[in-house]
């Protein structure tokens, strides 16, 4: 089954009790003993209190509010803990999905992953988003409004920073003066730039601007054709070849003994029905899964006993290892 199968990769602990220093080591060691192709951070700066008055006047109802999930209740820095596993780690690749880029300079978001790229050998993925959370934007002094036309500005200003010196970019809501950055990413002309996103707009920026797509957890995987496709189309149009794109699907895997049963739903069973689920998504187009465990609230939340956490996250570490898989 080898063959039909994406490429796999595994969440760093990066949420929750269990996402601890020695931890992330641990399995960061281990996804790539066993050959995982990734590891995979994400980013989240803060938690509304969900029954403020702010947060109300902002999204509306807070009881329904994603923000609400336990994943997203004490989340480390995106891009630091990555640094620290780089150096303890020597082939597989690792990535962001994502950081909200606007919530940072340009240079300053090229300075960091150009580092982080160094640190890690040519081995870093950027997957970036827009943002959904107001008070996120709030609390980084950045304008809610026009994410949209900012992101565009954003990714263009960022590529020019990653090129080649002397750079420079004048946009609409970013200027760089003439000026030379001096340190370049190992890769080039950059690192791989995926995008997040939900709405057709950000999924034909995909396509036109960067190297590919990244889904969100809340993804309908059973149609996950329609935003591949919107994001290939981004890419004809803007004549750039849509088969050298990547797409890449944050995997909520709960991994069980025995078959749950009729209502199955995608990612929830046996070993081998989790493979199908994989096997299904790479015939609709999907080229990478990533096993995110920060998101199942047993693992990835800050009340649950970290021993008990990492111990099932290992368990699944181990089950879906492509070393398992294709031996």
């Amino acid at each position: 089954m080898s063959e039909d199968l994406p490429l796999i990769g595994f969440g760093l602990p990066v949420s929750g009790s269990w996402a601890t220093p020695a931890t992330m080591l641990r399995v960061a060691r281990r996804a790539e003993a066993l050959g995982y192709a990734s590891l995979w951070s994400f980013q989240r700066l803060l938690v509304p209190e969900t029954g403020s008055a702010a947060a109300r006047d902002a999204v509306g109802n807070p009881a329904n509010r994603p923000a609400d999930s336990p994943a997203y209740q004490a989340v480390h820095d995106a891009l630091l803990p990555l640094a620290y596993v780089a150096g303890h780690t020597e082939r597989i690749g690792l990535g962001t999905a994502t950081i909200c880029a606007p919530f940072v300079a340009p240079a300053w978001l090229a300075k960091q992953t150009t580092t982080l790229d160094h640190l890690a050998g040519g081995r870093l993925t950027v997957g970036v988003g827009i943002g959904w959370m107001p008070e996120e934007y709030a609390a980084a002094g950045v304008p809610f409004a026009r994410r949209g036309a900012r992101m565009e500005d954003y990714l263009q200003c960022l590529q020019a920073l990653w090129g080649e010196d002397p750079v420079e970019y004048a946009g609409e809501f970013y200027t760089v003066p003439r000026s030379r950055t001096g340190l370049k990413p190992v890769q080039r002309p950059h690192p791989p730039l995926l995008l997040g996103g939900a709405a057709p707009a950000a999924l034909r920026r995909a396509g036109r601007l960067a190297q590919g797509w990244i889904s969100s957890s809340r993804q309908n995987l059973s149609r996950i054709s329609e935003p591949i496709e919107l994001v290939r189309e981004g890419a004809r149009e803007a004549g750039r070849d849509p088969d050298a794109l990547r797409f890449v699907v944050r995997s909520l895997v709960d991994l069980a003994d025995a078959d749950p049963g009729p209502d199955r739903r995608p990612l929830h069973g046996t070993r081998e029905q989790v493979l199908e689920d994989f096997a299904m998504l790479r015939a609709q187009g999907v080229t990478e899964v990533f096993v995110d465990l920060n998101f199942m609230p047993r693992i990835g939340s800050p009340d649950v006993d970290a021993e008990a956490a990492t111990a099932e996250a290992e368990h699944v570490l181990e089950a879906l290892a492509p070393a398992h898989v294709s031996a």
